[in-house]
C-alpha cells in the first residue's frame, strides 16, 4: 500500500507562548537554552515518515479530544513530529521542569504533575483540558519506569473524560540511547524516523478498577504498533492494528 501524502498538516510554530525564565537558575536555563537550540538542529536534518496522523488533522473544532500515549524514552522524535495543540503530562522533578520550558518552544503546553505521583490533582487538571478542547500527551511507564510498563492513569485519564486513547509510537533507524531507565533516544543526523499513530480505542468500562486491569492488553497493543513501525520503516506495508474487542 502507498504511503498517502497528508493534508493541511499545521506548522511546527509555537502556539503558546513559552514560559518566563526569569525565576530559573542559570544552569537550568542554560541547560533550556542548549536543549531547545539542539533539538531545531538535530531535527531538521531527520527524515520523518508519519502514519495514521491524518484522522487528527481532519477533526472540527467540535470534535472530541483525545488522549495520546507514548513510551518515555521515545519522547524527543515523536515531540518534533507531532504539531498538533497537545498538552503534555510532565513531572514536577528538576528535569521536568526543563523538559517542559523546551517544548513550550515548540508550541505546546505542560500539565505538571503524574497520573501516577500526586496523581488527583493532575488527573482532574487533565480531565478538564480535554474537556476544554486540547488533546492530552501521556508517557504512561513515566516518570520512573519501569520501562514499557503502562500504568493505569492514562486509562483512567480516558475514562474519566470520555476521550479515546491513541498510541503514538516510533522507529529510530540510526540514533544514540541513553543507559538510563527509558532508553531515552536520540536520532543521530540524518537518520530515519518513522511514526506511527494507531487505531482509537474508547475507553469502556463499568468502574475505574475494571479500567486499571486494562493496563496489560494497552501495554501489548503498544508493543504491536512499535514492531509495525519498525517494518514500515523498512518499506512494507503492515495493516493498522484493530480496536480491542474487534
Amino acid at each position: 500500500m502507498i504511503e498517502e501524502r497528508e493534508r493541511n498538516v499545521p506548522a511546527r510554530n509555537p502556539s503558546i507562548a513559552p514560559p518566563t525564565n526569569d525565576s530559573l537558575d542559570l544552569r537550568t536555563r542554560v541547560a533550556i537554552r542548549l536543549g531547545t537550540w539542539l533539538l531545531r538542529l538535530l531535527g531538521a536534518t531527520w527524515r520523518v515518515r508519519v502514519y495514521g496522523r491524518q484522522q487528527l488533522v481532519d477533526r472540527s473544532a467540535a470534535d472530541p479530544r483525545v488522549v495520546v500515549t507514548l513510551w518515555h524514552g521515545q519522547m524527543l522524535p515523536i515531540v518534533w513530529a507531532h504539531r498538533q495543540p497537545t498538552a503534555v503530562m510532565i513531572s514536577e522533578h528538576r528535569d521536568g521542569e526543563i523538559i517542559a520550558r523546551i517544548i513550550g518552544q515548540l508550541g505546546f503546553s505542560a500539565i505538571r504533575g503524574s497520573t501516577s505521583r500526586g496523581g488527583a490533582r493532575a488527573l482532574l487538571e487533565a480531565v478538564r483540558v480535554l474537556k476544554s478542547g486540547t488533546d492530552i500527551a501521556v508517557t504512561p511507564d513515566g516518570p520512573r519506569g519501569p520501562r514499557h510498563s503502562f500504568a493505569p492513569g492514562a486509562l483512567l485519564l480516558g475514562f474519566r473524560a470520555g476521550a479515546s486513547l491513541i498510541p503514538i509510537v516510533a522507529h529510530v533507524d540510526r540514533k544514540w540511547q541513553l543507559k538510563s531507565w527509558d532508553g531515552f533516544e536520540i536520532p543521530k543526523p540524518f537518520s530515519r524516523v518513522t511514526v506511527v499513530y494507531g487505531t482509537p480505542v474508547e475507553i469502556e468500562a463499568a468502574s475505574a478498577r475494571v479500567v486499571a486491569d486494562q493496563s496489560g492488553n494497552f501495554a501489548d497493543r503498544m508493543l504491536a504498533e512499535l514492531a509495525r513501525a519498525r517494518t514500515l520503516s523498512d518499506g512494507r506495508w503492515v495493516e493498522p492494528i484493530a480496536p480491542l474487542g474487534r
